[in-house]
């Protein structure tokens, strides 16, 4: 497929990227039907095939490739994958797997690697033989990441010869070449640059998004090892640069990972490995927590489901189905009361089935759609639970003690008792993460704005319930200052944002309406920490400037240092506020004991609330938009925080030598 067919030739008609005159019943005519070929269709509607164009797109490039290795090793021809961020846009990803193959395609009549990385619906999956189990059913992953990508470089090692074949927006330079050399000795390897043309936003991959993909299919797969090694500069925050990714114990490993530093409610998970029937395969585990957001990971042959699908319906219609039957004998009416919510409401679960032919909704395969799995892990989880629960007689008593507790609580929320207090507050409309105040009105209330669940964890119990709400925002918010009305709108951690604060937005914005008399934003003291609050501080400047100039928002200032000598604890800011309590307080010791807080996450409940939170030894502080100069501000805010980046470069140039420790928006 030529380049200059991609770049230059526009559709026709309605449902072109460019307008065009109204067309009369009188002059359409055959010449006005276009037919897309190749891979033609991907480029001009992406969001067919990738669900878009933003950084969740452009990430599911990366999971098509990585998905393809790991059919490799599902299918037991592989036990090593490489994933390699070279820099900012490009990433390279290799198996030692069978390779793909090289021969010519007896229709097309060339290679058979040349059509799967330029043909729509084509690969070594659509039979049986090959694949039983993959992910990719579908034919059009790595030739859609090829139409999709700027650069991309296939390399094949296959019985002891080596090939190379480059490619730019789905078409082939040249060829595919043998080479005497190779960088892999067995395999595929693909590295790709994706297309600044479709992704106008940004080409930059971010290091945390495929690194924890890369985790979660090593915990799904204890026998393959995935290695992984990005540069230093693009690592981020508990980001390696290299790391050896392989867990022996699987997915109860991956369940101890996400809910560490969590109590559960019972001692033992209950887990299962079992078969389906033929090679179709199902594992499972979960456990119940006091406090915990509830997590529940569903995968369909190591595909990630976010939104679940038949398989995790069945998985929990088993565990509800089993656990009513097993209470019904000995709580009876006490078990009427309690719903599904009741039971999962805090649980963390994990589950990986392997089938044939699943099928998805959408090519982005969020949502699994095949009926008979569902009904077969219904069954068999049904009758597993059932037993375990009538081995572990205290354990059920105590999780039926657990999920009954929730049902009274939540059919006391739905009480008269509390409808007044909600209609006040207007708890219908709030998001389910964030914990309230119990004060009404916003008279003293406080609205802290944290990073994650772990600092949200902390700083649910270090805070004053009274008037202290908490709401844990999912890392680095939308930069709302370059993003579409449309992209703000849908973003989920905004949408949250929001609701919590119950105020209209712009020139609608009323000071009365707000839920809270502050909003404190309360990030970690480092890098992240201050790039997170730079992009919520520009939320509000872009969103709710005039909640600015009332001075209702505010920034924390958590220690980075906590210093000790005997009973003397003192906490430090920064480095520089280190050395001067070293020299103040400590009379230049040297047995001063110092640590370094990782983040807010790190501290224990007490040190958060009596360094950050508790209004008696707090420092907070007042974010304000320079009222002299409002021209210069929403410069300043568009040249950090706009699309183009000359502009960053240029602010940067000009400015990097007068930095001023003020903090000013």
């Amino acid at each position: 497929m030529p380049k200059k067919d991609i770049k230059k030739k526009p559709l026709k008609g309605k449902s072109g990227n460019k307008k065009s005159s109204p067309v009369s019943k009188s002059n359409y005519t055959a010449k006005d039907i276009e037919v897309l070929e190749g891979l033609e269709p991907v480029r001009k509607r992406p969001g067919m095939y990738i669900g878009g164009t933003d950084i969740a797109a452009l990430h599911h490039l990366v999971s098509e490739v990585l998905d393809n290795s790991m059919d490799e090793v599902v299918a037991g021809h592989a036990d090593k994958v490489e994933i390699k961020l070279i820099n900012s846009n490009t990433i390279e990803i290799s198996d030692n797997g069978r390779g793909i193959p090289v021969d010519k395609h007896p229709k097309f009549k060339i290679s058979a690697a040349e059509v799967i990385m330029t043909t729509l619906h084509s690969g070594g999956k659509f039979s049986e033989g090959s694949y039983k189990t993959s992910g990719g059913l579908h034919g059009v992953g790595v030739s859609v990441v090829n139409a999709l990508s700027i650069n991309l470089t296939l390399e094949i090692a296959r019985d002891k010869k080596f090939y190379i074949q480059t490619y730019s927006q789905g078409a082939p330079n040249s060829k595919l070449k043998a080479v005497l050399k190779n960088s892999i000795k067995k395999g595929t390897k693909i590295t790709f640059t994706p297309d600044p043309e479709i992704f106008n936003d940004s080409t930059d991959f971010d290091s945390s998004i495929i690194y924890n993909m890369a985790k979660a299919k090593a915990y799904l797969i204890p026998n393959v090892e995935i290695n992984w090694s990005c540069p230093k500069s693009l690592a981020g925050k508990n980001i390696p640069i290299t790391e050896k990714l392989h867990y022996s114990n699987g997915i109860r490993d991956y369940l101890e990972t996400i809910t560490q530093k969590n109590d559960s409610v019972i001692e033992d998970s209950f887990y299962i490995n079992e078969k389906l029937g033929g090679d179709e395969s199902l594992e499972a585990i979960i456990n119940w927590y006091e406090f915990f957001e509830p997590v529940a990971n569903s995968y369909c042959n190591t595909i990630l489901t976010p939104q679940g699908g038949t398989h995790e319906n069945g998985y929990k219609q088993g565990i509800f189905k089993a656990f009513k039957d097993y209470s019904k004998i000995k709580y009876e009416k006490k078990s009427n009361q309690i719903n599904q919510d009741d039971l999962f409401g805090s649980s963390a679960s994990i589950l990986s089935i392997f089938i044939e032919n699943p099928e998805f909704q959408g090519q982005t395969k969020e949502r699994l759609s095949s009926v008979e799995p569902g009904k077969n892990i219904e069954t068999k989880v049904r009758q597993l639970f059932e037993a375990w629960l009538a081995k572990r007689r205290q354990t059920a008593e105590i999780l039926f003690n657990y999920a009954y507790n929730r049902s009274q609580i939540r059919l006391q929320n739905k009480s008269n008792q509390n409808i007044e207090k909600q209609i006040k507050r207007r708890r219908v409309m709030l998001p389910g993460k964030l914990a309230d105040c119990s004060r009404d009105g916003n008279n003293g209330t406080e609205l802290f704005l944290v990073e994650g669940d772990s600092a949200g964890g902390s700083a649910k119990q270090a805070r004053n319930r009274v008037t202290q709400a908490i709401l844990p925002l999912r890392g680095k918010i939308l930069n709302v200052i370059s993003a579409t009305k449309d992209k703000i709108n849908a973003n989920q951690e905004i949408i949250d944002l929001i609701q919590a604060l119950g105020c209209k937005r712009g020139d609608k914005y009323t000071s009365k309406e707000l839920r809270y008399e502050k909003i404190i934003i309360m990030t970690d003291a480092d890098v992240d920490g201050a790039h997170i609050s730079t992009l919520i501080m520009s939320f509000f400047y872009s969103e709710y400037p005039k909640l600015i100039e009332d001075g209702h928002l505010y920034l924390a200032v958590p220690p980075l240092y906590k210093l000790s000598k005997g009973p003397k604890v003192f906490y430090a800011t920064d480095d520089k506020d280190k050395d001067k309590l070293i020299i103040s307080e400590f009379k230049n010791s040297q047995n001063v004991d110092i640590s370094r807080f990782k983040g807010l996450g790190e501290m224990m409940p007490a040190q958060l609330k009596e360094t950050t939170m508790s209004p008696e030894h707090r420092v907070l502080l007042k974010v304000e938009i320079n009222k002299n100069d409002k021209k210069k501000t929403e410069k300043c805010v568009d040249a950090l925080m706009g699309k183009k980046p000359e502009l960053r470069f240029k602010f940067i140039q000009e400015n990097s030598k007068k930095v001023a420790a003020e903090t000013v928006l």
